[in-house]
């Protein structure tokens, strides 16, 4: 069986104690997010949890870039990677994933046609002919799967099953709440990975690569633009999907955005799938994508 840890207990203190109500954690402006993460983190060390959220990843509609927000400045460092057989999350040699079906339909797709941009994007992956990662589709059993949503007082269930959750479309309320107020209005996607952690509650590298052991990683999509399939504006699902999925695979951020002062326009260098703003239908992984993966994945599991 894999881990399959719930956190119920972990709101209810804070309930009671009035550290925090549901729809209030996450509510603070950008600039505090990681203290607001901190604060979160200070009271799973309370508990005695041994996990902490380590990283949010956020990519943008383009005309301002997405960003990385670390949780410990040591990360930036280090990173956060999955380590093979991990018995923390039972052993296993496969990264497990799952798909929200729940929250699934978007904003002018049926559920059918993003959980298909999903697989797509999972395929597309674990196609990469450098790595031999293998990727394995557990069923939701119909729950609302999210512990991140959860604890934002948006539905879903305190607690974590697969190593990836595609945790599906929230409102744009979702985004302001855990990213501060105005996200909605440009924040597409968003990855938050939480990390092991030892007893004094550092954050952990049984595997000595020099890089934080993840616990788990929930990826949500923005319900309040349109999405649409082959298509930049509305929104690409597929290429968002495939973004996220890349951070879900522990890629960072590629390319830097510029603008064209004489037409207004923004750009990236290079145009990548990883780059931190939309800039169109990209629904295929391209050189600095494939080189980012293959460094990562090349020698998994040994």
């Amino acid at each position: 069986m894999r881990i399959n840890k719930w956190f119920s207990f972990f709101a209810a203190t804070l309930l009671i104690c009035g550290l925090m109500t549901p729809g209030q954690a996450f509510g603070q402006s950008e600039k505090e997010i990681r203290r607001t993460m901190d604060s979160v983190n200070d009271q799973l060390a309370f508990m005695g949890e041994n996990v902490r959220l380590a990283v949010v990843e956020y990519v943008t509609t383009g005309k301002k870039e997405g960003q990385t927000v670390y949780f410990d400045d040591r990360a930036k460092q280090m990173g956060t990677h999955w380590v093979p057989g991990d018995p923390r999350r039972g052993g296993y040699l496969d990264i497990s994933w799952l798909s929200d079906q729940v929250d699934g339909a978007a904003n002018g797709l049926s559920l059918a046609e993003t959980q298909a941009a999903v697989g797509n994007a999972l395929a597309t992956w674990e196609g990469v002919k450098c790595s031999t990662i293998p990727l394995a589709q557990l069923a939701d059993f119909g729950m609302d799967w999210g512990y991140v949503q959860w604890l934002a007082g948006m539905g879903g269930i305190g607690g974590w099953y697969a190593d990836i959750t595609q945790a599906g479309w929230l409102p744009g309320v979702f985004f302001d709440l855990t990213l501060g107020p105005g996200a909605s209005g440009g924040v597409l996607g968003v990855t938050f990975t939480f990390g092991w952690v030892d007893a004094a509650g550092e954050f952990t590298d049984i595997d000595g690569d020099g890089k934080h052991d993840v616990a788990f990683r929930e990826i949500y999509y923005n319900n309040a633009f349109p999405w649409g399939i082959g298509t930049s504006n509305p929104i690409d699902v597929e290429t968002i999907v495939l973004h996220e999925t890349g951070h879900g695979l522990s890629q960072g951020h590629f390319g830097k955005l510029f603008k064209t002062d004489k037409n207004g326009k923004f750009h990236f260098a290079p145009r990548s799938l990883m780059n931190a703003g939309y800039t169109g239908i990209q629904q295929h992984i391209t050189g600095t994508d494939m080189a980012g993966h293959c460094s990562i994945w090349a020698s998994w599991p040994w």
